[in-house]
């Protein structure tokens, strides 16, 4: 382990992996307006949408009109979730800079999740990921349940390698490996990045912590620890996962900015903007937000 990164990148899921799962359905003129705060903020990477199937998650049916019609800032690249080829055909006509596939590490909770096999789902993968790059499009990962699986308990880093190194040999460009029910320690995260660290360089990597018992910045930290540098959140906390029972949302982006930003580790993005945009989407969903900064802010 060595010192802490100087920068730290940030990747913005607030508008697909927060909103999924919320019941309170969210305009989509306010989608765009709030994603239009959020590409103000000096953050780097939005995830904007999903094109999954719309009776699946209903709360981003909009996801093409989203893509349509938000003011893209050229600093900023907007990626979406894309779960097959027909997902990707309406992600590129949305506009999408980046694709990100997702499978799970857990046989029981692919097959929740998307309703195959892990062996079925690979080449559904293979498909969207040569044909996103075909297209130049950036191609992400996602491999939930990397540390436990609310079906199957405690996860090897085996099962999360093997996969590593199809999705690689697919053509994948980053490796974001989820703590999908939020249940993950630091030991944990020191036992997996051991295993994945011997074959993949830290550019290759990204880290998607979900915050259900209060571990992510503790896991983020053990992650810096080892070079990493790449992390997803969202804004206030929202989120959590339709097929992880009892999964909260995701490590708050305002959370991430206060811990990296008193350390001194720069990340390029303007926290009170952050508040504001948290502020913005609190209003709009009637409810608070779970944001430790964001609440002691007062706001």
């Amino acid at each position: 382990m060595g010192k802490l990164p100087k920068f730290v990148q940030i990747k913005e899921v607030g508008p697909r992996d927060g909103l999924q799962n919320e019941k309170k359905w969210v305009s989509t003129e306010s989608k765009i307006a709030w994603i239009n705060m959020l590409s103000n903020t000096g953050i780097k990477e939005i995830e904007f949408s999903s094109f999954v199937n719309p009776k699946m998650i209903p709360a981003l049916s909009d996801a093409r009109e989203v893509g349509k019609q938000i003011s893209r800032n050229p600093n900023v690249v907007y990626s979406a979730l894309v779960p097959n080829q027909k997902g990707l055909e309406y992600a590129l006509e949305a506009g999408i800079d980046g694709a990100s596939v997702f499978m799970s590490a857990s046989e029981t909770h692919n097959q929740k999740n998307i309703n195959k096999t892990i062996q079925d789902t690979y080449p559904v993968l293979k498909q969207v990921i040569e044909e996103a790059k075909a297209e130049g499009k950036h191609v992400t990962a996602y491999i939930s349940t990397v540390f436990d699986c609310p079906y199957e308990g405690n996860m090897k880093p085996d099962a999360v390698i093997s996969i590593c190194e199809k999705l690689l040999e697919y053509g994948v460009d980053d490796l974001s490996l989820g703590d999908t029910i939020g249940s993950a320690v630091p030991s944990q995260v020191e036992t997996l990045l051991d295993d994945i660290l011997k074959r993949y360089p830290t550019e290759k990597v990204i880290l998607h912590f979900h915050d259900t018992r209060g571990m992510a910045i503790a896991n983020i930290m053990t992650a810096m620890n080892y070079g990493i540098y790449r992390f997803d959140s969202s804004i206030g906390g929202l989120g959590g996962c339709p097929y992880a029972p009892g999964a909260a949302g995701n490590v708050a982006t305002n959370d991430v900015l206060y811990l990296l930003h008193r350390m001194g580790v720069e990340t390029g993005i303007n926290e009170k903007r952050i508040q504001e945009a948290s502020l913005y989407i609190q209003n709009q969903l009637g409810k608070i937000l779970p944001s430790r900064s964001l609440l002691a802010s007062g706001l």
